[in-house]
């Protein structure tokens, strides 16, 4: 039988075969081998140690992390990467999370059922405001954006009073929100922008502006701690409100003028001022409501802009009145 580089003859100056005397130099200065292989081992379990020796074709070790085994071969073996990037776990497949939380009877899936369906009558209206306005037509798309803030504000409402708010709903509204606010307003404006011979590259600036200032503000809001009595920030909701209406009714202003109130609107979104809520803006006295009522029957278009800029205003003031105190 031919002999292997492992089983070299007997020195004369040591009992131990001359492969094994360097295989312990290997065991000892493992940090050079396990640089070399660009492998990352950690102990070797009690059987492996016990069973593995410099004589041996390959070496077992285990990883680090539990349920996953390396096969490291020995010198001159070409080293097998595929391995390593098929790692085999043994822990359980995660449980699925229920969709609606608590007891699952006919009536409150009826009732989750009759919530979610206001939140995609959000999102189909929003889609069908990208279609009018891409035929031309923003007034119409502005009327189903009024819709979707209509859908919007129920669907929370209905979930609150039925008892069957969820997380999926949370996160559902919001991917809805985006599709109909943070999208759709954006192509109404500049639909509208476009026919006010407003220079094109001006209005995709600012639309794609309210996009992303859109989708900062919702993911924002989806990880923050909420307030019951103010908005960090100017809601999407009330963004896209403010929008389409200005569309509806025609604003008598320069187009310039619309494309910085456009991108202020945006910059707003993502502001760390307070904005009261609608609970909140309701609650005010009879008498401060007399004003706008009178200047809508006399001017309506100039108070929808009075409103919008002492709406947006009111945050810094409140900003500036909380960091005093």
């Amino acid at each position: 039988m031919p002999s292997t580089p492992w089983r070299r003859r007997r020195s004369t100056d040591s009992p131990r075969p001359a492969g094994r005397r360097w295989a312990g130099r290997l065991r000892r200065g493992g940090t050079l081998a396990r640089q070399a292989l660009l492998v990352r081992v950690g102990r070797r379990s009690a059987e492996t140690s016990r069973a593995a020796t410099a004589t041996r074709a390959e070496v077992l070790y285990t990883g680090s992390e539990p349920g996953l085994s390396r096969t490291i071969p020995a010198p001159g073996v070409p080293l097998d990467t595929t391995a390593f990037d098929q790692p085999v776990l043994d822990e359980p497949a995660p449980a699925s999370i229920p969709l609606l939380p608590g007891e699952r009877t006919m009536a409150r899936r009826v009732r989750f059922g009759l919530v979610n369906a206001c939140t995609l009558s959000s999102l189909g209206l929003g889609l069908l405001a990208i279609f009018v306005a891409m035929a031309g037509k923003p007034q119409i798309a502005a009327v189903c954006l009024v819709a979707c803030v209509a859908f919007d504000g129920l669907d929370g409402a209905l979930a609150r009073k039925l008892g069957v708010a969820s997380p999926f709903g949370a996160q559902m509204d919001s991917l809805a929100d985006m599709c109909s606010f943070g999208l759709a307003a954006p192509v109404v404006v500049y639909a509208s922008l476009t026919q006010e011979a407003v220079p094109q590259p001006a209005a995709a600036l600012a639309c794609a502006l309210v996009a992303g200032c859109a989708a900062i503000r919702l993911a924002r809001f989806n990880v923050s701690p909420k307030d019951g009595r103010f908005f960090s920030g100017v809601p999407t909701t009330m963004a896209a409100a403010v929008l389409a209406l200005a569309v509806l009714i025609d604003l008598p202003l320069p187009g310039m003028a619309v494309l910085a109130g456009v991108a202020l609107l945006a910059f707003a979104m993502v502001s760390s001022f307070p904005y009261a809520k609608l609970a909140r803006v309701v609650k005010l006295p009879p008498w401060l409501w007399l004003l706008p009522v009178v200047g809508a029957l006399m001017q309506p278009r100039m108070t929808f802009v009075l409103v919008v800029a002492t709406y947006l205003a009111s945050g810094p003031i409140l900003w500036m009145r909380a960091k005093r105190a």
